[in-house]
């Protein structure tokens, strides 16, 4: 387009029935500049429209004349705003024979630019032909910033609920395809150095980038920011930009929006391809730069929360003893499971022991009452005393006893039930001494299983607890333990539950891990903590 709003490649619609009329406006604008494309009458001008409206080759502007046969030039003005990808066509229309005010009002109520009175002066002709124009192509203009400014808010809210920096990524990627109109990929690389990758919609899954392409972006985003502050535009040519990111195996230079989180230990990186398809106009790369800064605000929580958790859960993993880095506990074997019953948290009121004492086994299984923070940070305190009392004590009623008093003096609206029980491997003889738990079941190996009759109060509540009870395990024999979440269900009976349990145990196959996993897979997870501990006579 030249200073004056016109260029050569404009295509003018002229619709008239008289022949020399057309011919004479057509001879004009094709002197002025412009192509032609001439009809006789309004059928024939929707004809024309629809062929090249699939084309996609639609005129810049239509020149109608007023007085067509099968139409007046206002209705067809009407028809064509009614076609949503015709709505934008400007229409001037013009008439050789005088139009009251009347008439030329309702050529504008209907959607027409403009009104020419022929014959007219060239210049006025192309002047109003111009205008039209240079309108219609800032309303098209203007209408495509709203688009774009509307997907940029819809991509922000997506963002911003994003519970992940994984589900940032792929809601970042998808709105930035939206915003250029082609493939994108963002990556959001944690101070640990972890990527998290997202790829939009068009890019399928198949035949993405191995390890190593990961590697070198991680590598590259590192470099790339170091030093930086704010939003950076830049572009990383093909040969340093791993293949696959924007279509499988193919090749791409890389328009990157960089901008660095946390003092430069992390960053994040919106990517679109510039080479093969569209490239990325001015007004779209800023979009993208306030779409990098707002992905960034919503990453550095996000971030914050995964470095924290890690920090949490490594703290809450060394709360209970691994199954793996159990003690050697000679003459006894222990299996253990865990379940939590939040996985964001991992770790609640539930705990188990496997202790060695003198010449015995002290095997314990508790609950803290509820399964918060708070009962978690109670269990800790319970586990850690009972392991202190071990040091010189190894009975269980007056382990009992001790954790009761320690739970009324530092946790006195604090109550928990535990279950000891005291192994000596040499003859089986076991001390069991229970505080308000389900008693351990035993399971013989003639494929009976029973409770055992050990009970008494629960912890926290200053009820004196009775004498252990005594039992003797046959080295086929199993011992099982559990915490409630195991088997408690809302509106059913405990004592049905519990002989649910026994009826499963008994049931099940030989060994310890067949005995918990089978137990589990039967009871399923429930929305409380599970703690199981099974032994046997080594």
């Amino acid at each position: 387009m030249d200073v004056n709003g016109k260029r050569t490649e404009t295509t003018v619609l002229v619709v008239d029935d008289v022949a020399a009329s057309r011919y004479a406006m057509g001879a004009l604008l094709r002197r002025a500049g412009y192509q032609v494309v001439s009809v006789s009458g309004g059928h024939d001008a929707l004809e024309e429209l629809d062929v090249r409206l699939r084309k996609g080759t639609l005129p810049d502007v239509a020149l109608i004349d007023v007085n067509l046969p099968d139409m007046s030039g206002f209705e067809l003005c009407r028809r064509l705003k009614e076609r949503p990808h015709m709505a934008g066509l400007p229409v001037v229309h013009f008439s050789a024979a005088a139009l009251d005010a009347g008439d030329r009002c309702r050529g504008l109520d209907v959607g027409g630019q403009a009104y020419l009175t022929v014959p007219a002066e060239p210049e006025e002709i192309d002047a109003v032909i111009r205008s039209a124009v240079r309108a219609a192509r800032l309303r098209a203009g203007d209408q495509a910033l709203a688009r774009r400014l509307t997907r940029l808010s819809e991509t922000i809210v997506a963002i911003q609920t994003a519970r992940s920096p994984q589900e940032l990524a792929d809601a970042a990627a998808e709105g930035t395809a939206r915003l250029t109109g082609g493939p994108a990929a963002v990556f959001v690389l944690g101070p640990d150095d972890e990527l998290y990758r997202g790829t939009s919609r068009d890019r399928t899954s198949l035949a993405m980038p191995d390890e190593g392409a990961h590697r070198t972006v991680a590598g590259l985003l590192k470099r790339l920011t170091r030093g930086q502050s704010g939003v950076r535009l830049t572009t990383v040519p093909a040969p340093l930009w791993p293949a696959g990111f924007f279509r499988p195996d193919v090749q791409h230079d890389a328009r990157l929006a960089l901008i660095p989180l946390q003092d430069g230990r992390a960053s994040v990186c919106l990517a679109v391809p510039t080479r093969g398809v569209r490239r990325v106009n001015p007004e779209d790369e800023t979009l993208v730069a306030r779409l990098a800064e707002a992905t960034a605000l919503a990453a550095e929580p996000l971030l914050m929360y995964q470095v924290e958790r890690h920090v949490a859960l490594t703290l809450q993993h060394s709360f209970l003893p691994q199954p793996h880095r159990l003690p050697e506990l000679p003459g006894v074997d222990v299996v253990v499971r865990y379940v939590p019953a939040s996985q964001e948290t991992e770790i609640g009121g539930d705990f188990y022991a496997a202790l060695r004492v003198g010449d015995g086994v002290l095997a314990a299984v508790g609950d803290v009452v509820g399964h918060s923070l708070e009962a978690a940070t109670v269990m800790v305190e319970i586990r850690h005393a009972l392991r202190a009392y071990c040091v010189d004590e190894s009975d269980p009623a007056v382990l009992a006893e001790r954790l009761d008093r320690m739970l009324q003096r530092y946790h006195p609206e604090v109550t928990a039930t535990v279950c000891l029980a005291l192994i000596d491997p040499a003859t089986g003889r076991t001390l069991i001494a229970n505080a308000g738990h389900i008693p351990p079941l035993i399971i013989r190996d003639s494929g009976s299983a029973d409770y055992s009759k050990a009970a008494g109060p629960l912890m926290g509540v200053g009820l004196p607890h009775p004498p252990p009870t005594e039992l003797f395990l046959e080295p086929t024999d199993r011992l099982l333990m559990v915490t409630d979440g195991l088997i408690e269900t809302r509106g059913t009976d405990l004592a049905a539950s519990m002989e649910t349990l026994r009826s499963a145990a008994a049931g099940a196959l030989p060994g310890l891990d067949a005995l918990c996993d089978t137990l589990l897979d039967c009871f399923g997870h429930r929305d409380d903590d599970i703690a199981l501990l099974a032994l046997r006579l080594g």
